[in-house]
């Protein structure tokens, strides 16, 4: 079952200032949400649009709560004192989303630790930290979620080979998803994953591949509705899954997924990790997906 909607929730987001996450606080706060955006853009990027309060502003004009945070979520201290806050500031919290990520798509010689630790600081540490914060708050919420921007465990060759710290820090994120799901369980906090079949066109995209690559990909719209959807179901029977977007859109009735795309005159280039056993929807891509 699904829950009518995300009026009066309260969502913790980290790197909601541009991007996947703030597309997934937009359409909370659609439905009225309260969202907390927690990252460190406080001040405009030389090259990436967006900074916590430009997204404020937007959410805010969308018909949500917004509260801008300055969080750098690998250190504790931040971290638990964004989560005090926006729990103090809007009565508590319903929904944790683990966005933030950093990424490098290089290989063992050409992966500097100090890179490495980048990435796994961020994003397996920093999301296994944002969840241990907000679960003592999340067990008093009526339909808990905790959503991570992770993949699905497919544990092939192919997907650790060319990057395998990148590789290991997104891993270390799902990791979270099906060990605190069962932890959980009992407590009715959700754990899920989601991850997008397709590239998304985002800011950090447009700098690495410029339009050509945009126009390939899909909006990331397309992962803020599936989110949507996620964090609407009830989570002491919604926990524990590993999602693609366009899958779990066409389980719920959309058809029409070039609303989605850049350019739908365009092939769309797949994204990472995508296991090969879970194929699109039927005539979703138009044969354009290699």
């Amino acid at each position: 079952m699904s829950m009518t909607g995300l009026s009066d929730k309260t969502l913790f987001i980290s790197g909601a200032s541009r991007g996947i996450g703030l597309a997934i606080a937009l359409r909370a706060a659609a439905d009225g949400a309260n969202v907390a955006i927690a990252a460190k853009t406080d001040t405009p990027h030389p090259k990436l649009p967006g900074t916590i309060y430009t997204a404020a502003e937007q959410i805010e004009a969308a018909g949500g709560k917004a509260l801008p945070i300055v969080c750098d979520i690998r250190e504790e201290d931040q971290v638990e004192a964004a989560v005090k806050q926006t729990a103090e500031h809007f009565g508590g919290i319903d929904i944790c989303v683990n966005n933030a990520s950093a990424i490098s798509l290089t290989g063992t010689l050409d992966t500097p630790m100090k890179r490495y630790d980048l990435m796994n600081e961020i994003n397996a540490r920093g999301t296994y930290l944002v969840s241990q914060k907000c679960i003592p708050y999340l067990k008093k919420a009526e339909n808990p979620h905790v959503l991570m921007l992770s993949p699905p465990l497919d544990m092939k060759p192919k997907w650790f080979g060319p990057h395998v710290a990148y590789s290991i820090a997104k891993y270390g994120m799902s990791l979270c998803v099906l060990g605190m799901a069962e932890e959980f369980a009992e407590d009715g906090i959700a754990f899920n994953a989601l991850w997008p079949r397709t590239g998304i066109a985002t800011a950090a995209i447009n700098l690495i591949g410029g339009e050509e690559m945009m126009a390939h990909c899909r909006k990331p719209e397309i992962v803020a509705d599936a989110a949507h959807l996620v964090l609407t179901r009830d989570s002491r029977t919604f926990t524990g899954r590993f999602c693609i977007d366009d899958v779990l859109l066409h389980e719920h009735g959309v058809t029409d997924f070039d609303q989605y795309a850049v350019d739908a005159s365009q092939d769309l280039w797949p994204d990472f990790f995508v296991p090969d056993d879970v194929p699109p929807p039927p005539g979703s891509m138009n044969n354009r997906l290699d």
